[in-house]
């Protein structure tokens, strides 16, 4: 597909059947591709459904559009989600978005590709009754999938940022960063009752100082004793060895020149800890890795599909209040070309203007009109509900 001129966009309308519903498809298909293929349609077929009392399908649609924003949120949550884990791949995200086993990408939502075996499997669930399983089913479903992904993105989460704290212990200046995959052991004199081995930060511009200087800043400084064991971009990392009983003078006067003495007591044991901590840290994360990016698609999956399924019984509910009984309309499934989204809109109101005389007048109207809310639906003559896709884009 062409991503300059197709949007990961989707209009899911349904009009009245007119003689029959094939019809009712053919006019639409042939109206909006006489110019310039204005979008990409299929049908969208939705099982009969039983229906029950005016009264249960005016409360169901409200139902409907709450569980629509939810499903919706939980998709975009686990979508986020998969980004985050993916880190420095996000160019991977969208090959693991994807629906029905793998099979649809959401800019590419086919009904039959994504509802097809799915609403035949579950036909029993929605042929039951309306207003109360399928209902119950999809929420339940998706409720599910937002309380697992809570406790799988705390755990993960709460891993990396325990890796990350060990990693900028690991990384920084050398005057506060860990100085334990830095310095071996032949560095110091350890275990001695006189000596004890210092580390002094150099900056580098004062480096020829500290070589003229660090022998004669305190009494009883070991000559030669000093080594630059490593550098950053800034400074030098010096051991300097010297008598116990003169480490105060010599912190005192280094000061005087930038020379910094680290706080730092070799021991082996803390230092293996550490070094330990990170491999299992790190070890975990791989190992979490693979199974939670599977659960993500894998639940990336149902919840999409799940609110495709919110969105055709909200086009069935919304059809039967609108267009009556029985049960005639044609729902069908549009993906609009990004430039002539406009015209689209146009040739659909031509098409279907003669279904709501008070259409136009509503369109204008500013004032409250009892269970139209036209801050959250746009309102047209025909039934409309957008799938967009668009949040599903990570760059």
């Amino acid at each position: 597909q062409d991503k300059g001129t197709k949007m990961t966009e989707f209009w899911l309308i349904s009009a009245p059947g007119e003689k029959t519903c094939q019809q009712t498809w053919e006019k639409l298909h042939a109206a909006t591709t006489k110019h310039n293929n204005l979008s990409t349609n299929s049908k969208f077929n939705i099982p009969d459904l039983k229906v029950g009392t005016l009264d249960v399908l005016v409360g169901l649609s409200d139902e409907l559009a709450k569980l629509d924003a939810f499903v919706e949120s939980v998709v975009k949550k686990v979508a986020q989600y998969m980004a985050d884990v993916l880190e420095d791949s996000k160019d991977k995200v969208q090959e693991n978005l994807l629906a029905n086993g793998g099979k649809v990408h959401p800019s590419q939502i086919h009904p039959s590709g994504l509802l097809g075996q799915q609403w035949q499997a579950e036909h029993k669930f929605y042929s039951s009754s309306l207003n109360t399983v399928p209902f119950l089913f999809i929420f339940k479903g998706v409720n599910q999938i937002d309380n697992d992904l809570k406790a799988r993105a705390s755990a993960y989460n709460n891993l990396k940022g325990n890796l990350q704290n060990l990693e900028r212990k690991n990384a920084g200046s050398l005057l506060t960063r860990s100085l334990a995959d830095i310095v071996k052991k032949e560095d110091f004199v350890l275990d001695s009752e006189y000596l004890v081995t210092l580390l002094v930060i150099v900056p580098k511009l004062n480096y020829n100082d500290w070589v003229k200087q660090y022998e004669t800043l305190a009494e009883m400084v070991v000559p030669r004793s000093s080594n630059v064991l490593f550098e950053d971009q800034d400074s030098y990392l010096c051991n300097v060895t010297l008598f116990r009983k003169a480490v105060d003078d010599f912190k005192h006067k280094a000061r005087e020149y930038k020379f910094m003495v680290r706080d730092f007591q070799y021991n082996e044991e803390e230092m293996k800890a550490d070094k330990e901590e990170m491999n299992r840290l790190s070890t975990d994360k791989k190992k979490q890795f693979g199974p939670l990016v599977r659960w993500l698609k894998v639940n990336f999956s149902e919840a999409f599909i799940a609110w495709i399924h919110v969105k055709a019984l909200r086009v069935f509910v919304e059809s039967v209040l609108r267009y009556g009984l029985p049960v005639n309309f044609q729902a069908m499934l549009l993906q609009p070309n990004k430039k002539t989204m406009k015209k689209l809109r146009e040739v659909l109101y031509e098409l279907y203007k003669h279904l709501d005389s008070s259409a136009a007048a509503i369109i204008d109207a500013t004032m409250d009109i009892p269970g139209l809310n036209l801050s959250q639906q746009e309102y047209y003559p025909y039934v409309y509900y957008k799938i967009d896709c668009n949040l599903l884009e990570f760059k």
